[in-house]
């Protein structure tokens, strides 16, 4: 499906630091973006799995590309504009790509030790208290 009204960004609903960091750009970065916890999101219609969104933050462009991770990141800098633009720029390109991507990884390995996380942020989405079907 492609033609959204406006970019989504997909994050684990679950986890509190993921949500505190949603929280936190909604709050400061001037996005278009609607955020969406992935549990209550039809992600075969955005384009993505519940693997993939339980792995990594997903951006779905008004156009249904999707971008994972740092990239989404990136997407949600670009499309903010003005002085996040260029951070987004950024790390659209090598070697800041990758050095996002290094950092990213990192991050997402330690959700749960970080402020706002919980022990089930380092569980996989299918084991975690109250998993149901839709996170599977």
């Amino acid at each position: 499906m492609t033609g959204f009204d406006r970019p989504v960004l997909l994050y684990d609903g679950d986890c509190g630091f993921c949500t505190a960091s949603v929280r936190f750009a909604e709050r400061r970065i001037p996005s278009s973006a609607e955020p969406l916890a992935y549990q209550f999101a039809d992600l075969e219609a955005l384009g993505t799995t519940a693997e993939r969104a339980s792995y990594e933050v997903v951006w779905v462009a008004r156009d249904g590309r999707v971008h994972g991770g740092a990239q989404a990141i990136a997407m949600l800098l670009i499309d903010a504009g003005g002085v996040w633009r260029p951070l987004g720029l950024l790390g659209r390109v090598s070697p800041f790509r990758w050095a996002a991507h290094g950092l990213y990884r990192l991050v997402a390995a330690n959700r749960g030790r970080l402020p706002g996380g919980t022990p089930a942020c380092a569980l996989p989405a299918d084991r975690r208290p109250g998993a149901g079907p839709a996170s599977r």
